[in-house]
């Protein structure tokens, strides 16, 4: 990767999305951020949201399960970043009603792809119409099953080191799997994504019967100590780590 998008990382975003003289964690700006006047100033004079994602974030708060939704400002970010990097190749794991995908997909050129991992049909069937309406069904490959099976297969297929940009956010016992698999998929300078790497802040001294916690927190030093990756952990959302595969 570049180095200057190297010292957009390093530098830009940390500073931006940190914030200054108070605890950096607010949390998304759909839930836990939603109070907070820093937080929603940065939606307000930055968010250039498609109008289909409008849309689709407004049906996706109807749900009584909308905390899962990543936060807007989050896609934002990560489209952001799929341009820098020209993706082409894109893998959501943990689709929930399509908010990422759909954001990933508009982020694309025309020949874009995004492999989108879920198990709740329910949640396919909201997203689809708007996939639909947005122009980009032909970029959503929607996978009905379980992640880990989809990027075996995708592995099996011969796709190993093809894409450019991965999405970790479903079952987080699971997410150590994931980020093997991811690893193996992207390539050299690709990006992997990891979402709520701080869990509302609960990865700090995670309590012993806390399991989630205590996956998150072992990954995340995992991580630190990974030498195939550079990274960046930001308080974005619920907490976003962002991996480029050297």
């Amino acid at each position: 990767m570049a180095a200057d998008i190297k010292m957009l990382f390093c530098i830009g975003f940390a500073v931006v999305l940190t914030g200054v003289g108070k605890s950096a964690f607010i949390g998304k700006s759909h839930s836990k951020g939603k109070g907070d006047v820093v937080l929603q100033y940065v939606v307000n004079n930055s968010m250039r949201e498609h109008a289909v994602l409008t849309k689709l974030r407004l049906r996706t708060l109807e749900d009584e399960w909308n905390r899962m939704m990543v936060a807007i400002e989050q896609a934002q970010l990560m489209a952001i970043l799929m341009k820098l990097i020209n993706a082409t190749k894109a893998i959501e794991i943990g689709m929930y009603t399509g908010y990422n995908a759909l954001s990933m997909a508009l982020a694309m050129p025309e020949n874009g792809h995004v492999v989108a991992c879920e198990i709740e049909e329910i949640y396919v069937d909201i997203a689809k119409p708007f996939f639909k309406e947005a122009g980009v069904e032909n970029k959503i490959n929607v996978q009905l099953q379980i992640a880990m099976k989809t990027l075996n297969e995708l592995i099996a297929n011969g796709e190993a080191g093809t894409y450019d940009f991965v999405f970790i956010d479903a079952d987080k016992s699971n997410y150590d799997g994931y980020y093997e698999k991811s690893l193996e998929l992207i390539r050299k300078g690709g990006i992997i994504a990891i979402d709520n790497v701080l869990w509302s802040g609960k990865v700090v001294n995670p309590a012993p019967n806390d399991l989630t916690s205590q996956a998150l927190d072992a990954l995340n030093k995992k991580l630190h100590k990974d030498q195939r990756i550079d990274l960046s952990m930001l308080t974005v959302g619920d907490g976003l780590t962002i991996a480029i595969k050297r």
